[in-house]
């Protein structure tokens, strides 16, 4: 059961991980649109599975279309999520600029950065309560013994602090790269 739990516990920074590779900073990051949506072929597909991507410099991104009829549905689906990138077509490729952060966009950023560890730490909280109540059943069950309950619960708290504490420093850590000018 405490595997599960601490599977849990890195799948909640791993989830965390991935979201902060979304999150537009102010650096060219493929991550930033290689899962948007794209109306191709009477259907939606990922970006990154009609064209390549490439970040020719740490202010931009290139996206090469394998279809260049799909560069028009490219740049609307990119301008539809609404990430407030502005793309180029050339008629061969889609170059986005990614824009400086002002002061404000930092403060913002640093917020939903806070607000996604949050719901980290909730979800780590959750997934210890399920093994805390799997505990308790193995014991009622006569699984486990007292002594062998407090033990589970102790080494399912530190697995716990473990975690928070791995999400907190992912956090401090993102918080001082979308900080840094």
């Amino acid at each position: 059961m405490m595997g599960k739990a601490v599977g849990d516990f890195d799948a909640a920074a791993a989830h965390l991980a991935d979201e902060f590779g979304r999150l537009q900073i102010g650096r060219a990051s493929a991550a930033l649109i290689e899962d948007i949506a794209i109306d191709v072929y009477g259907s939606k597909q990922a970006l990154k599975t009609v064209a390549s991507i490439s970040i020719p410099d740490p202010r931009s991104l290139l996206i090469q279309p394998w279809d260049k009829g799909n560069l028009g549905p490219i740049e609307k689906g990119i301008i539809a999520v609404g990430l407030g990138l502005n793309p180029i077509n050339d008629g061969i490729v889609v170059r986005i600029n990614i824009p400086p952060l002002t002061e404000e966009r930092r403060a913002e950023l640093a917020k939903r950065v806070r607000q996604l560890g949050e719901d980290a730490k909730i979800a780590v909280r959750n997934s210890r309560q399920d093994a805390h109540n799997a505990f308790k059943k193995m014991k009622a069950d006569n699984l486990l013994t007292e002594d062998d309950l407090h033990g589970a619960e102790k080494k399912l708290q530190s697995k716990v602090d473990d975690a928070n504490k791995n999400i907190e420093e992912m956090v401090q850590k993102k918080e001082r790269d979308i900080m840094t000018v």
